[in-house]
């Protein structure tokens, strides 16, 4: 968690507490998310998924929240509305930027 909130809030200055509270939070949802044998917990889609669990107990804390199950719950759900998809190769990047956004003709 430490290395996500460096990477995602460079800026950021959190007193211990708040960040004991951030890690405990993130680690609850991640323990659950890899409990349930979901596939966004292994391969292509794990970075990802931490990443969007990291940002939203970010952002809740930013908010004010300080309940680690309430974090938790919150971060698992915007997981489940994301759109998560693996991280692509620049080559399969391109192809799917063009796939997506077709050129009139």
């Amino acid at each position: 968690m430490l290395r996500l909130i460096s990477e995602l809030e460079p800026e950021a200055a959190f007193d211990p507490d708040t960040i004991r509270i951030m890690a405990a939070a993130f680690d609850r949802a991640w323990g659950t998310l890899e409990a349930s044998g979901a596939p966004l917990s292994a391969g292509d889609y794990a970075e990802r998924a931490r990443e969007i669990l990291a940002k939203q107990i970010i952002q809740a804390i930013r908010n004010g929240k300080r309940d680690q199950q309430q974090l938790c719950d919150e971060a698992l759900l915007q997981l489940t509305r994301s759109d998560l998809t693996r991280v692509r190769s620049p080559s399969e990047e391109a192809v799917w930027r063009d796939y997506t956004n077709p050129r009139e003709v």
